[in-house]
């Protein structure tokens, strides 16, 4: 194989080859007196260089005496090499009688003969002994190539980085040197990848010509993914009489997603010419076919006036343009003194279930509870992932919506007039039926429960009922505030666990799905919060701002749920 690694070996054999005989041969006079019989040796072998395997290269040849030898000189070589004394036969071994040696000067031809495993650099050594001498080494070296046909390759496997579905990664590339081809290399690739010669037009098959096969040749290779997930695949090179060689290949797909910027770093505060609200129309994403989720993120960023320092109630909310009524779709809390920008992309929200209302012409609006000129930037983006949807066919209604404000939630502990009872008719053709609600409390009210005011500590545990029987239950228990990723929340009183939300999260939203989907059917519902205590009024008040949807879904299309009063 010609490179430049064995090149460079030549390079350094041949120096150090030189650097021997200069330091060690000599010339006759030189050894003389040093011992009383020695093996003299005057010239130098290179490198042998390039030599089929299976073949002999040119000899070279040195000249040796013995001085006072009592014994023959017996010459060994190392196997891959070979010695002569008349140039024309050649073995392993030959030995001078030990006159004719200390006669004068006889030569010794010495050459490289590689045998079929004898590839790459390949050292040796002459060796020169007699009984009354020190023995004299010389070393020798060559590289054996092959003659068989042969293609080498730099790079075994590949692996790429994750592509979407449909799309292609960046290429990647592959050298190719053939040896003693004599016909095309065909290159053909397995579904999912892709190569090129040109590093343009890509497809599943190659072939680089007879005339430029014993050629380097770059090969580009990508990943083209057909479905989501692992996908593994195989690059085979293919030219008669070699073997061929195979390379594997691996990526992982996934989806192909589709990101829609809303608010884009809107300063919410309380003064200094701010709002604590900001209401925009935006165009979103107006084809769902093949949507299977969407995902919701809101980064929080801290004006160059620093962030607010406390932990305030804040929501998304998108209007439904048919009843013109405000959904929310997600609530966090924010952090004290600072933003979220430990997390990447900010609080994450899984918004699927509102996407009949997330398309096209959208208006949205943002809120945080800010009660100074500080506040926050908020900036909202969208994911539109694609994928098989569960349905095609979504639709959503709101069933409560106590929740524009921590103080908007329905009081705890206290008479009030708020409306929690619904009647919820289903459509004839839903197939999948669920409740999702979103719950957080405030306020410090006394007397506490096991050392906990309400409704901001006390872990209470709420009913649904669904025709006045308790269906599903809602625990506004801990949820690990010290464990929250945004935890630069210093001097806040951030770490101790609340009922059900923390500050500087997103406040959880619970997915309620009956156990039929509730087609064609009408029900009563009843949100319950737990009894058994009363605000005595000796510390404030006490809330739970809820908000909870009817969400169904349908292989065909599919109307609104109607709620009733």
């Amino acid at each position: 194989m010609k490179t430049d690694y064995f090149r460079k070996h030549f390079i350094v054999s041949s120096l150090l080859l030189s650097i021997f005989f200069v330091f060690n041969c000599g010339s006759d006079s030189s050894d003389e007196g040093s011992n009383s019989s020695s093996i003299l040796i005057t010239g130098a072998l290179n490198s042998f260089g390039e030599v089929n395997v299976g073949s002999n290269s040119m000899s070279q040849n040195i000249q040796v005496k013995g001085d006072n030898l009592s014994a023959n000189l017996s010459i060994s070589v190392t196997a891959n090499f070979e010695v002569s004394l008349d140039d024309v036969s050649f073995s392993n071994q030959v030995t001078i009688n030990k006159d004719i040696v200390n006669a004068g000067n006889q030569p010794l031809y010495v050459r490289f003969s590689p045998s079929a495993s004898a590839l790459g650099v390949i050292s040796g050594e002459v060796s020169m002994q007699s009984n009354s001498a020190t023995t004299r080494i010389v070393n020798v070296s060559g590289v054996g190539l092959s003659t068989a046909p042969v293609i080498s390759i730099n790079v075994s496997s590949f692996n790429f980085q994750d592509t979407p579905v449909a799309q292609q990664s960046a290429s990647s590339t592959l050298f190719i040197d053939g040896n003693n081809l004599t016909t095309t290399i065909d290159l053909n690739v397995t579904e999912g990848f892709e190569i090129s010669l040109d590093g343009t037009q890509f497809s599943d098959v190659q072939q680089i010509p007879s005339g430029s096969v014993n050629n380097q040749t770059t090969l580009f290779i990508r990943f083209a993914p057909t479905a989501l997930g692992n996908a593994t695949g195989t690059l085979s090179l293919v030219s008669a009489g070699a073997e061929t060689v195979e390379i594997a290949l691996s990526g992982t797909g996934i989806p192909v997603v589709y990101n829609y910027l809303t608010f884009d770093k809107e300063r919410l505060a309380f003064g200094g010419g701010f709002n604590q609200s900001a209401t925009q129309t935006f165009n979103l994403h107006d084809d769902l076919t093949n949507i299977e989720t969407i995902k919701m993120y809101v980064k929080l960023t801290c004006p160059n006036e620093g962030c607010d320092e406390w932990d305030v109630y804040a929501n998304v909310k998108v209007k439904d343009n048919d009843s013109g009524e405000l959904y929310e779709l997600g609530r966090y809390i924010t952090p004290y003194w600072n933003d979220n920008s430990q997390l990447e992309r900010g609080f994450e929200f899984d918004v699927t279930d509102f996407k009949s209302l997330l398309t096209g012409s959208t208006e949205l609006r943002i809120r945080t509870e800010c009660w100074n000129a500080r506040g926050y930037e908020v900036t909202i983006d969208f994911d539109y992932i694609e994928g098989t949807p569960d349905y095609p066919y979504y639709a959503v209604s709101r069933v409560l919506a106590y929740d524009d404000w921590s103080s908007s939630g329905v009081p705890y502990g206290t008479t009030h007039s708020l409306d929690l009872d619904k009647m919820v008719s289903i459509p004839a053709n839903a197939e999948s039926t669920h409740l999702r609600t979103i719950i957080s409390g405030w306020g410090q009210a006394s007397p506490a429960i096991a050392g906990r005011t309400c409704a901001e500590w006390c872990f209470r545990t709420h009913d649904v009922k669904i025709n006045g029987v308790n269906t599903f239950q809602h625990n506004m228990d801990a949820l690990g505030c010290a464990s929250n990723p945004v935890n630069n929340q210093e001097p806040g009183n951030w770490q101790p666990d609340r009922a059900g939300w923390c500050p500087g999260m997103v406040v959880p939203y619970r997915i309620d799905s009956f156990a039929t989907n509730m087609a064609g059917s009408t029900f009563d519902f009843e949100y319950e919060y737990q009894s058994g205590w009363t605000n005595d009024a000796q510390n404030g008040n006490a809330f739970y701002a809820t908000s909870t949807f009817v969400v169904v879904k349908s292989n065909t299309p599919i109307n609104k749920p109607v709620v009733i009063d």
